[in-house]
This record gives structure tokens, sequence and C-alpha cells, in this order.
């Protein structure tokens, strides 16, 4: 003959009292007890590990010559997914090259020869500077490198490359400045600090002089970092022909 079973019945708390402000894990204890309160504890704690990042230090200097190919490899696949360079560059089979063009260019043509180009010593990022009253700005300067870009575009193209680097000129400071035209990581080195630690010699130098910086920044992802060093934003502007959006930034020189 079976018998019914019994029904066991729910284990009874007893009350804890508290002398002090309970803990996050004494008040999960208390609502869903022990065994719970501790693996919610264990995957909180996962979350934060797999979302922390670490710093990775690294040393910067000066490029040289014989860096150029390099730095633009590295720089071609820091930018690969940058929406101003893939609005300029044909989209064809070719085009991480025709990016890769882009960054020779302002390598080798617009920052190298003005003395303030920055590499990191493993080659994960650089950074290509103008100094104040370096390189001249304006269409009539980029209009001599129009065959570059006319193989970096296509000539149906043009147009909008033309009227991207116009709106840009029209916009740039006159004032003497530093000008970041560009700073990369490579992909699998980014959100480690080092984009920071690339500006740094530069921005060391401007609070030291009493000299403003002067960026354009195609990612709105990207503008914390540069907020973190001292850039604000001062107008988010749209590039003609459809073109995507671009944040010019202005960092007043660091008191001591």
């Amino acid at each position: 003959m079976l018998l019914p079973q019994r029904r066991r019945r729910a284990p009874h708390h007893r009350p804890v009292h508290l002398e002090h402000e309970p803990t996050r894990y004494e008040l999960l204890c208390l609502v869903t007890g022990p065994t719970r309160a501790v693996s919610d504890v264990i995957s909180r704690r996962g979350r934060e590990a797999t979302t922390k990042t670490t710093r990775q230090d690294v040393v910067v200097r000066k490029i040289v010559t014989k860096d150029h190919t390099r730095v633009t490899d590295l720089l071609g696949r820091a930018f690969d997914d940058d929406p101003v360079m893939n609005f300029m560059a044909k989209p064809d089979a070719r085009r991480s090259d025709r990016i890769r063009m882009i960054m020779d260019l302002a390598l080798r043509k617009l920052t190298f020869p003005f003395g303030e180009t920055y590499v990191t010593e493993g080659f994960e990022g650089a950074a290509l500077w103008n100094p104040p009253n370096g390189r001249p700005h304006g269409l009539l300067n980029d209009l001599s490198m129009l065959p570059a870009m006319v193989r970096v575009a296509g000539l149906s193209r043009m147009p909008r490359v033309l009227g991207a680097l116009q709106t840009m000129d029209k916009k740039h400071p006159k004032e003497p400045h530093y000008y970041l035209l560009a700073i990369g990581v490579e992909p699998d080195s980014q959100g480690r600090g080092i984009g920071t630690q690339l500006m740094a010699p530069i921005l060391e130098r401007a609070d030291q002089e009493k000299m403003p910086a002067y960026l354009e920044s195609s990612k709105e992802k990207n503008l914390p970092l540069y907020q973190r060093n001292g850039f604000e934003v001062v107008e988010r502007i749209e590039l003609p022909y459809g073109g995507p959006p671009a944040w010019r930034m202005w960092r007043e020189p660091r008191s001591s």
C-alpha cells in the first residue's frame, strides 16, 4: 500500500537583525538565501572583469624615414572603418589600399617634413601633427596633391573630396596652434590608453609653450578620448554631398 508523501516545508529563515548598514551581499542573503547570493556576486564580478580595460604602457618616439611603410600600414588598418576615409575612397576591391594611400599621403607629404610625427616602439599606433605655422593650409595647397587624390577617389568622387577639403579648410583656425591631422591605433590595441600616450609629447609641449591645439574627429565615439585630454567640441559639421559628420575640437593650454 502506497502512503501519501508528506510535503516538505520550506525552511524557515529566522529574521536577522543587523547592527550596521547592510552590505549588498547581506541584503541578497536576506532576500534570496546565501547560495543564490554567492552565485550573484560571482556572476557580477565576472562581468566586471570582462569589461574592465587594461592600460598598455608604450614607448613613444619620433617617426624616422625607415618607419614610413610600417606606419602607413598600421594607420591604414586603424582608419579602415573611418566614415570620412570611406566617404572619399572609391568603394571597389581596392578600397583598403586606397585608404592606405590617403594615410601615406598624410604622413609623407603633409606631416613628416615638419618634424612632429610620432609612433609607439611596437608600432601599435601613430600620431601625425603639424606644428604652429608649419604646413600651409588651404584648398590651393591641397590641389597640388590632386593626382594622388584622383587615384584614391576616382574622377566621379572628386567633387565630394574637394567639397570636404574646402569645408575643412574654411573652418580651420587661423591663429597659431598644434594640429593633430591624424592619430590611429591598431584595432586589436585600441582601448588601452595608447592614444593618450601618443598625444602626450605634443600636448605637454603645448602647455609649456602656452599654445592651443586643434583636431577634427570623424567618429563620435572618440570624443571622450579627446575630451579627457583637454579638447572641447566647438562645432559639429556636415560634409557636403551627403557626407558624414565631423567634430571640430579645440584645446586651450593647461596651466602647470
